[in-house]
């Protein structure tokens, strides 16, 4: 289990991650909705998570949905990386009613992000354009490429979802042990 903590004049944040786990999540970053999404990503990964934040959240969510991905992306680097005996490759479409979102990722200490999803506005009080600011911190803190592409869909909370539970499913799938495997990379090393 990796432990990360983070503070800034904008977030104090501490978190524990184990990348192996039972999908338990402990999470409380003052926003509820996010709350909600880490949840759902934690429970569909299978990873533990343990996260607490506290952030100016009179300003706005910005700051600590910023950090917490970057908090939870250095947790998930440290437990990982090096990487040796997992799939590394990580793919998932995941449907929640209307809305489907495709992720696929490549555990490849390369961090890269393509993200496309076209929501807009709010849900509840919660800025829908963070998602994207979660995405990019995890992704690139967590040293992982990934891609993840709206499909179709209406309604914002679902479409939110089925990315964040993408993302967990195809990191899930990634981190597949295989003893055999050895490093899968013709430099050998990741």
């Amino acid at each position: 289990m990796s432990s990360i903590k983070r503070d800034t004049k904008e977030t104090n944040i501490s978190a524990k991650l184990s990348s192996y786990g039972s999908g338990e999540a402990k999470v409380d970053s003052g926003i509820g909705f996010f709350d909600h999404m880490l949840e759902s990503f934690t429970k569909h990964s299978q990873m533990d998570i343990e996260l607490k934040c506290n952030g100016d959240l009179h300003v706005d969510f910005h700051h600590c949905v910023e950090d917490v991905g970057i908090v939870l992306g250095s947790a998930f680097k440290e437990e990982v990386f090096p990487v040796s005996q997992i799939e590394r490759f990580g793919e998932a479409s995941v449907v929640m009613d209307e809305a489907c979102v495709e992720c696929v990722l490549d555990i490849s200490n390369r961090p890269y992000l393509h993200f496309e999803l076209p929501v807009e506005g709010k849900v509840g009080d919660f800025d829908v354009e963070l998602v994207e600011e979660f995405m990019r911190a995890f992704v690139l803190n967590a040293s992982i490429s990934a891609h993840i592409v709206y499909k179709r869909g209406k309604n914002k909370h679902h479409i939110i979802e089925a990315s964040f539970k993408a993302l967990a499913v195809a990191i899930r799938r990634a981190l597949k042990r295989d003893e055999n495997l050895g490093v899968l990379s013709t430099k050998g090393v990741l």
